[in-house]
């Protein structure tokens, strides 16, 4: 695992399909922003962290997705270290419960075998009015950008370092995602274009890199997640539930759907575009012989 200066006492680590940010206390103490994964990252973490005799005092989570506070609890428990996060995502990993209030989708026993582990007591939770957080004596500057999750935001450190988390997604990931991932995309969609106000020397995204310069990626990100939205816009062509959309999409898109989990993780994926949709009026939702379904009132040959 790679450990990269960036400014200050500002570092990122490379974890392959994540960037994982830390900021430097002392010699020994570290805030780490956002934990990654469980399976992937936690044993190769923990192994950097005792080799270069390094001490997790603080987490400062961008958002409480399984990527990103998966390791949460884990440090807690090792180090002692203070957990923060926004408000809205702490009521999420609070508990099971919490959790299956979020994948509401998923039966309760699945939430617990694939994100149990993302439960963590956040120790600082921030309101969507704070504008900064101090943790461990050290202040980062906040920006919210709801959308991707409802509590998402961008941290700053003292570095003038943002880390975007998810707020923008990279160049190359774009050329491989299907449809990228917005919890409500047209808040998404407005975070995105408050990103032109941030002024930073540097900017990491968790999916990934480290740039000089964003306002590019901003532009590029905006239409690309648009693009996807008109995608799905075009393949509604009758009146189709979610389901008879989701259908399509795996044709059309290329998804592979090998198990419950990966079904559930698409459907959230798609339900996001929709509601997006309805929400901006290209789609209309009604109940047709007791079934929920959408229509596209462009379609010429859409049935009455």
């Amino acid at each position: 695992m790679e450990s990269r200066l960036i400014q200050g006492n500002t570092y990122v680590l490379d974890l392959g399909i994540l960037d994982l940010p830390y900021y430097k206390i002392n010699e020994t103490d570290i805030i780490l922003l956002d934990t990654g994964y469980m399976k992937d990252h936690r044993e190769k973490l923990a192994e950097f962290f005792t080799a270069n005799r390094l001490q997790v005092k603080g987490i400062l989570c961008s958002h409480a997705h399984i990527d990103h506070v998966g390791n949460a609890q884990f440090f807690k428990e090792k180090y002692g270290a203070l957990v923060a996060m926004a408000q809205e995502e702490a009521n999420i990993v609070h508990s099971t419960l919490g959790l299956k209030i979020f994948y509401s989708t998923y039966p309760l026993s699945k939430v617990e075998e694939h994100y149990g582990h993302m439960v963590v007591q956040t120790d600082l939770p921030i309101s969507s009015q704070e504008t900064s957080v101090t943790l461990c004596g050290v202040t980062f500057e906040l920006l919210h950008t709801p959308g991707h999750s409802i509590g998402h935001m961008v941290i700053t450190t003292p570095d003038k370092v943002s880390y975007l988390g998810d707020a923008l997604i990279s160049e190359d990931v774009m050329a491989s995602a299907k449809m990228p991932y917005a919890y409500l995309l047209k808040e998404d969609l407005a975070s995105k274009v408050s990103l032109y106000a941030l002024k930073s020397d540097w900017y990491v995204l968790a999916h990934k890199g480290v740039y000089p310069d964003i306002r590019d990626l901003i532009t590029d990100n905006i239409y690309f997640y648009r693009q996807r939205a008109e995608e799905v816009l075009r393949l509604v062509t009758e009146k189709m539930t979610q389901e008879d959309i989701l259908k399509a999409a795996a044709k059309t898109m290329g998804f592979r759907v090998g198990s419950i989990n990966k079904y559930l993780v698409v459907e959230r994926m798609l339900r996001s575009y929709l509601d997006y949709l309805v929400e901006t009026g290209k789609l209309i939702l009604t109940l047709d012989a007791g079934f929920l379904k959408y229509i596209n009132p462009n379609e010429r040959n859409m049935e009455d």
